[in-house]
């Protein structure tokens, strides 16, 4: 009998199976498990023209799931990088970019510092607090004014977006001389800040366009109210009886 039909042993059939529990685990599972067994055959590839080889193959199929952006630099980048980190950084072939290795990967980004003061007046914010710390150490001059004007003008914006109602500038001033420690005084100045309404005004969404001027508007066939169609409109296009 041909080997090809030969009827096999139930219990060895049972015995080959593979269960996902008893399999390794996967590094990256997006590119599945087939894709993982090509890896660790080419790592076990003795010769290295062979092993390079199998690697160009293997980040082609990699690349393939993906089309759009297999010709990409930086994709291609992407791909010989996991290749060696599916490999556990045990494939050792010629890459066209720098070989990543373990402790750079491993590597934790530092610890932001984020600010833990309590300001007094917190609707202003720490920005403007930053802010007021520069304007304090500028030279005097016209470039210092335009920055403490700019300021206060965003001290009455933050106030107003906590505060609907209208602030006068001497209460802006005040705060300003008590934020930047008494350096920044502008309870004797004569300057102006924008008025309430300028900052908080919005754009209104204009839903129709402007008609240029001679140009006849297009009336609608519907009643705005009603939704029903206009009478005047409704024998329009039908054609005169004789």
């Amino acid at each position: 009998m041909t080997p090809k039909y030969i009827k096999e042993n139930s219990n060895d059939v049972v015995f080959n199976l593979e269960y996902n529990a008893e399999r390794p685990h996967l590094i990256i599972p997006e590119y599945g498990r087939h894709l993982q067994k090509l890896i660790d055959q080419a790592t076990a590839i003795e010769d290295r023209e062979e092993r390079n080889k199998a690697a160009k193959y293997i980040i082609q199929v990699m690349g393939s799931l993906n089309p759009h952006l297999r010709d990409v630099l930086d994709f291609q980048h992407k791909l010989w990088d996991q290749l060696f980190i599916m490999s556990d950084f045990k494939l050792d072939v010629e890459s066209p970019y720098p070989v990543p290795t373990r402790e750079v990967l491993q590597l934790k980004p530092d610890v932001l510092k984020y600010p833990q003061n309590f300001p007094k007046y917190r609707f202003y914010g720490n920005n403007i607090k930053y802010m007021i710390d520069v304007a304090n150490k500028w030279e005097e001059g016209e470039m210092k004014n335009a920055l403490v004007k700019v300021i206060a003008n965003h001290m009455k914006k933050s106030y107003l977006s906590w505060n609907k109602d209208t602030v006068k500038d001497d209460v802006i001033f005040e705060h300003l001389y008590e934020l930047s420690g008494g350096k920044l005084n502008l309870l004797q100045s004569t300057e102006e800040l924008l008025t309430t309404t300028d900052l908080l005004r919005t754009n209104k969404r204009v839903s129709n366009k402007i008609t240029p001027p001679g140009q006849p508007k297009i009336q609608s066939n519907k009643n705005a109210k009603s939704g029903k169609p206009n009478p005047a409109h409704k024998n329009q296009n039908r054609k005169p009886t004789n």
